[in-house]
């Protein structure tokens, strides 16, 4: 133990080493936790009967998903930064207390989630855009996935716990456990079965829980610095204050990009039906493949940013966001332009109805068009989380995407011709102005919060 907390200690080394000791895992991680998500669209766009439809009825239960991932994030990406602060000033029973008191949150939601979820589904799915085509495959999927809630919140939200302490490594094979049980049963159940998206939401559920028994076995076992303990489970009001309160950046920003989907979806079905909510589907699918590099990026920064912090060591903390900012923007400037080229390749992914990869081709070029802007949105956030500045990471969360885009998303459709294509300009306009805004006042905080402390 003494020399896993040596080993871990990120004032000491290279900066851009340390970052990359955890981002790699973490970005490989981050593409084998896509899979989780990605996969099941993948099997379900080819299912030789009802094909769109399906995979309309899978993105109709994301905005409900996003939420659950929103509750997973407010305990464990609020947590995880101020446990990484506390391991820099050297205070673990902190640090411990921190993470027991978040698993014991994880779990109590979880449960509350899916109670909710179960009791409100049909009503939640039609307001979200469901049509009488579609919603019979949101519902057969949603009722599993809802089960399996409780798995899904204690496997995302622990792992940002063994991340922090360094073992990204270990947290890749958390999220490597699930995702290759997932490959494997998807098609099993899917097709040699013949459950279609019940399947999909099954092969899931296991996948799931396989992760989260991994999880929590890591983390009261002996290789871990800091130990889930049932002392430090105990509910202490002070510490689930602290960690909802900067966990509300990350929980805001998966539950306002909920928000934005549920508005994309009834929208769209409104101006363009079932087909546009597909093609939403598969854009949203894409984003997660591409983005995922930059988050690992953030991620792998934000506890060598946490810890330089708790440690005093500001001069590191400004190379780290140097690195982590440039890195980000060369990074999706790159990948722009492959999507503006190339968008058949990534919409063949998940689909290839010749209808929907028709109007997906445009639809996918707006919606993408200065990608770059987003990371700036990406490197921001996690800057403010990672120093603990809690307002600042919610107040742009919301500002993207509910002072922007919602209303955007909502209005441009009147304005523009045709009116599907408002719909996803919206998201552009926000990357631009949000974005920008978010990296400027984090440079403007950041300056000063450092000049001060130093």
């Amino acid at each position: 133990m003494a020399n896993s907390e040596n080993q871990n200690d990120f004032s000491k080394g290279s900066v851009v080493g340390n970052i990359l000791s955890l981002a790699l895992p973490m970005t490989l991680a981050q593409l084998i936790n896509i899979l989780y998500n990605v996969v099941d669209r993948m099997y379900i766009g080819r299912l030789p009967e009802n094909a769109t439809l399906s995979l309309t009825g899978l993105g109709l239960c994301m905005p409900i998903i996003s939420a659950v991932i929103a509750f997973a994030n407010l305990f464990g990406m609020g947590g995880a930064p101020l446990c990484s602060i506390a391991r820099g000033k050297g205070d673990q029973k902190e640090a411990e207390r921190i993470m027991g008191n978040a698993f014991s949150m994880l779990l109590i939601t979880g449960v509350i989630l899916t109670v909710v979820g179960l009791l409100f589904k049909k009503p939640l799915l039609y307001a979200f855009g469901a049509s009488d085509a579609t919603y019979p495959y949101a519902d057969s999927y949603l009722t599993i996935y809802l089960l399996g809630t409780v798995f899904v919140m204690t496997s995302l939200g622990l792992n940002a716990y063994i991340n922090a302490q360094g073992f990204a490594r270990i947290g890749m094979v958390t999220t490597l456990i699930g995702a290759v049980l997932n490959i494997i049963l998807d098609p099993i159940f899917i097709f040699a079965l013949d459950m279609g998206v019940q399947g999909a939401a099954i092969a899931t559920v296991i996948s799931q829980a396989a992760s989260a028994a991994w999880t929590f076995r890591f983390l009261t076992g002996s290789g871990t610095i800091l130990r889930i303990r049932l002392s430090s489970m105990k509910p202490r009001m002070k510490t689930i204050g602290s960690i909802t309160s900067l966990g509300l950046s990350g929980f805001m920003m998966s539950i306002t990009n909920s928000i934005v989907q549920v508005v994309c979806n009834s929208t769209l079905s409104t101006y363009g039906g079932d087909l546009y909510v597909g093609v939403m589907t598969v854009i949203n699918s894409i984003r997660e493949i591409v983005t995922m590099p930059v988050s690992g990026i953030t991620n792998g920064s934000q506890p060598v940013i946490s810890f330089n912090y708790g440690a005093g060591k500001y001069d590191r903390i400004k190379k780290a966001i140097r690195f982590m900012s440039i890195s980000c923007i060369g990074y999706t400037v790159a990948i722009w332009g492959i999507l503006h080229l190339f968008p058949v390749f990534f919409i063949h992914i998940f689909n290839t109805q010749p209808d929907l990869v028709e109007a997906a081709i445009p639809s996918m070029q707006i919606y993408y068009f200065g990608f770059f802007m987003m990371s700036l949105q990406f490197s921001g956030q996690t800057v403010f989380q990672a120093l603990g500045k809690a307002k600042y990471a919610i107040f742009f969360s919301i500002l993207r995407k509910v002072v922007i885009v919602t209303p955007l998303t909502l209005l441009l459709p009147g304005v523009v011709t045709p009116a599907v294509n408002g719909i996803f300009l919206a998201e552009p306009i926000s990357n631009f102005i949000g974005g920008a805004a978010c990296f400027l006042t984090m440079l403007f905080v950041v300056r000063k919060e450092l000049k001060k402390k130093a």
